[in-house]
């Protein structure tokens, strides 16, 4: 009895550590808006060839669920938006579109995951988000009455958009709009111990403001930090700022055991006029293979360290038949006749990373100001001008009445000696003079009178012990969590090796 006893409670505190003593799992998305694909046959044969071990697709084709059976590959499909509504309304459409579209080729092809929806607080065309719950939760009843609900997670994915804030990450906050939406599905979320799907894109942020933005930053190869004013934590790339924002996001509503799962990531090759500078094959390269070992070694984030997280690389292909900016058709990693945009590899171990020799570095120098934007709104920078003076610690005396910087007394003065004070406290980076758009970089001092604004260099003492005694504490506390997982994980080891032995036939 003391022997199963001990056997269940290592089982337990096993599958409890799992995500910590193995790394994380990069998948592929694999899209087929293209007329000029290889047969869904020749994909799979391309995908066993580069050891890619997941895919994503975004719907159901009987063609490719059959195609990737009799692997070992892991499959997520998708529910088209165009389907919740009918998802959502009966039982009996998702029973029937079960039976027809999935068990047919299920456990034959290793289906782990189904998405119902897909970035549906986007989707222009119809009020998609209000049927996702209900479509979901009719599409785990339908398994549970098959006997899959606990093999198949039942999930929805999301964009950024689904924040109203994401900068610092400690103060992320899900856009109050969604509300009607979000509680609901994130209840089944828990209850169910399905993954919180986002698509992230620091591309974007650097192609739509790249004066703000570093190049460095958005591809994990700055070697200077941004720090988070609230928590002291210092973030070296956008991606792990972006997921922690959405923990932080979710911890606010109380979803602390919700897991995040990263459904699609990546960068063009290419690009229209305005995203040139941006788009090219060596920051695709750059971006995707920091983004693999930033997984498979398991670093996690600032803000969760050492935990595992599976993401997706967007996309296997060029898809010729999508709309919009050239870039639109220019995220894959092949091209239709199968050969490679540029090489990647995808355990994650290959150094030969393609350093990026026109990216712009991410710490500002020493003659660089931060101030409020002409073009930013009276709210924006209000906002951004109460939150520097609050959770940004800056102070703010000098902008009160009688202090050097309060004439002139118009709230684009006040909030560009708040915006460089942060901005300069914050080792000048080009993410701590964004404030959501409404902080500009200049080279020209902006002083006047007595009203001086202080550089990098000015306030380095105090910003370089900062950082440095962060930094340090940081590091111990991720090094301390990871040498307590591994030494659990060796215990539990050795455990069942003498379990293995003492319950040998004598």
């Amino acid at each position: 009895m003391a022997r199963d006893f001990k056997l269940i409670f290592s089982i337990s505190l096993l599958l409890l550590l799992l995500d910590y003593c193995y790394g994380g799992k990069v998948g592929v998305c694999y899209g087929r808006s293209a007329d000029d694909l290889p047969t869904p046959a020749k994909v799979v044969q391309l995908i066993q060839q580069h050891n890619i071990k997941y895919v994503r697709i975004y719907d159901y084709n009987s063609q490719v669920l059959k195609a990737f059976g009799n692997t070992s590959i892991e499959l997520m499909i998708g529910v088209p938006n165009s389907d919740l509504n009918a998802f959502s309304q009966s039982q009996s459409n998702v029973d029937t579109w079960l039976k027809n579209s999935v068990l047919p080729y299920y456990p034959t092809t290793k289906i782990t995951y189904i998405t119902v929806g897909a970035e549906s607080t986007d989707d222009p065309h119809i009020n998609a988000s209000s049927f996702v719950v209900p479509a979901m939760q009719n599409v785990l009843t339908g398994l549970r009455k098959v006997g899959l609900s606990r093999r198949i997670k039942v999930s929805t994915t999301l964009s950024l958009g689904i924040l109203s804030r994401s900068f610092p990450p400690s103060a992320g906050a899900f856009n109050s709009s969604y509300a009607y939406f979000l509680r609901p599905m994130l209840e089944f979320l828990a209850e169910n111990k399905s993954p919180f799907m986002i698509d992230l894109y620091p591309y974007y942020a650097y192609r739509d403001s790249p004066n703000n933005v570093s190049l460095d930053y958005v591809l994990f190869e700055s070697s200077s930090e941004v720090i988070d004013p609230n928590t002291g934590l210092l973030y070296k790339n956008m991606f792990d700022a972006q997921v922690d924002a959405l923990y932080y996001a979710l911890t606010a509503l109380n979803f602390r055991t919700i897991k995040i799962m990263v459904t699609e990531t990546g960068w063009p090759t290419k690009g229209s006029p305005k995203e040139k500078a941006a788009a090219s094959p060596d920051n695709a390269e750059t971006y995707n293979s920091n983004i693999i070992r930033h997984v498979v070694t398991n670093q996690g984030t600032p803000a969760k360290p050492g935990e595992a997280m599976n993401v997706y690389i967007f996309s296997l292909f060029n898809e010729n038949r999508k709309t919009g900016l050239d870039s639109e058709r220019n995220w894959g990693l092949f091209y239709p006749d199968q050969t490679s945009v540029y090489q990647l590899d995808f355990t994650g171990k290959s150094n030969g990373f393609h350093s990026n020799s026109s990216g712009t570095n991410s710490s500002g120098s020493s003659n660089s100001w931060c101030i409020a934007s002409s073009k930013a709104s009276e709210r924006d920078l209000k906002g951004a001008l109460d939150w520097a003076c609050g959770p940004g610690n800056v102070d703010c005396t000098a902008i009160q009445p009688s202090q050097p910087c309060f004439q002139p007394d118009t709230l684009v003065s006040h909030a560009s000696f708040v915006f460089n004070s942060y901005f300069q406290q914050n080792r000048a980076t080009d993410v701590a003079c964004s404030f959501g758009g409404a902080g500009v970089k200049v080279n020209k001092d902006p002083s006047y009178d007595k009203c001086i604004y202080i550089t990098a260099g000015g306030n380095k003492t105090k910003a370089t012990n900062a950082t440095a005694l962060t930094s340090s504490a940081s590091t111990k506390s991720g090094n301390e969590l990871l040498r307590w997982i591994l030494k659990l994980c060796l215990m539990i080891s050795l455990f069942f090796s003498l379990h293995s032995m003492n319950s040998q036939p004598l």
